[in-house]
């Protein structure tokens, strides 16, 4: 235990000499109602598309972000148009938060972008633990080190177990997440600017013997009480709150980025889920059975949205979150179920 004990103590040095704070920047894309704990993530996202995937630049006489977050009359947040954008336009790219590769996929996918491989995996697999893992490149491997580390210090074998026996995936990305916020790459409250779901009575003994779990893996390793004290029951439930409703289920359909973009408005192709993922500027889409934009996955975890159609300054987009092609019943229960709402958009209200 002690070399467990060393590699967590590091962390925590390394974590108060690089000073992670946050930044206080001016998020002009948000309305004051919007702000709070995240909108760092956002920025960064939302400047990252004007069309062709270029970086949007935001300083004085220069194209503005195509997009801004402000709130709806009905659905809390919403993405809106801040100018005209042309149908087929990229409109932004963004990064996760945290992502996970399936748990039956680890030493096909890689364990930091979700790419999947091309072949031969044994040069950059990692076997550091019981379960292969697998990295596209040395650059994942390198980036996967704070997590990774705080990772190996503990036995996952219970959690794992627990998880993987009941089919469940968001626990992993709880799991991660946790890792990430001891070894000081992201804060604690980092999801707290996303839409929580409102557990079910029913939900929570299953939950909180996940919590139980977590948290016994980290207090075995005999971490300093200081890098786990968020680690907390209502913080693991405020988590898992918001992943149950936020987290993306990243489907890569491969080839290149021209061809591909085709595809936006089609189902992608069957088995092309590799993990799933949480994003900040992505989530706070709102939903359409008919949408006029669409997010899609080239080949990692990095999410394209794209515009389907021509759209207005001040329009709001909209991604569907479902398959689109079920019928009204079957949309209506899957949204209801899924994600809490009952669905009013013109399509469902037309019975289509």
């Amino acid at each position: 235990m002690a070399s467990v004990a060393g590699a967590l103590r590091r962390w925590a040095l390394r974590r108060a000499r690089s000073g992670a704070t946050r930044s206080n920047l001016p998020w002009s894309f948000l309305s004051t109602s919007t702000t709070g704990a995240g909108n760092d993530a956002v920025s960064e996202q939302i400047g990252q598309g004007a069309s062709g995937g270029e970086k949007a630049k935001t300083s004085a006489g220069s194209i503005p972000p195509p997009i801004r977050v402000s709130l709806t009359d009905s659905a809390g947040r919403g993405v809106f148009a801040s100018r005209a954008i042309g149908a087929g336009d990229l409109i932004h790219t963004a990064s996760p938060v945290v992502a996970h590769p399936l748990p039956s996929l680890l030493s096909k996918v890689c364990y930091y972008c979700l790419r999947r491989s091309s072949g031969d995996t044994s040069v950059l697999s990692d076997s550091s633990c019981s379960s292969a893992r697998y990295f596209c490149s040395d650059e994942c491997k390198e980036k996967s080190k704070g997590f990774l580390e705080i990772e190996s210090t503990s036995s996952w074998s219970a959690y794992d177990t627990h998880c993987k026996e009941r089919g469940l995936k968001y626990p992993f990305l709880v799991k991660r997440l946790a890792c990430m916020v001891v070894a000081g790459t992201v804060s604690a409250d980092t999801l707290d600017i996303l839409q929580p779901a409102s557990l079910h009575p029913d939900m929570l003994p299953e939950m909180e013997a996940e919590y139980e779990l977590l948290k016994l893996a980290f207090v075995k390793a005999d971490p300093e009480e200081a890098l786990i004290s968020f680690l907390t029951k209502q913080w693991f439930l405020g988590v898992m709150a918001r992943i149950r409703i936020n987290a993306f289920r990243v489907e890569t359909v491969g080839g290149s980025y021209e061809d591909l973009l085709d595809l936006a408005s089609s189902s992608v192709v069957a088995d092309s889920a590799v993990g799933n993922a949480v994003y900040i500027l992505p989530s706070f889409y709102n939903h359409d059975c008919d949408p006029n934009a669409h997010i899609l996955w080239i080949d990692n975890m990095d999410a394209k949205l794209k515009v389907l159609r021509d759209i207005e300054p001040g329009e709001e987009l909209r991604i569907c979150y479902i398959d689109a092609s079920m019928d009204w019943e079957a949309r209506q229960s899957l949204l209801y179920h899924g994600f809490g709402f009952q669905c009013r958009c013109s399509r469902c209200l037309s019975g289509d």
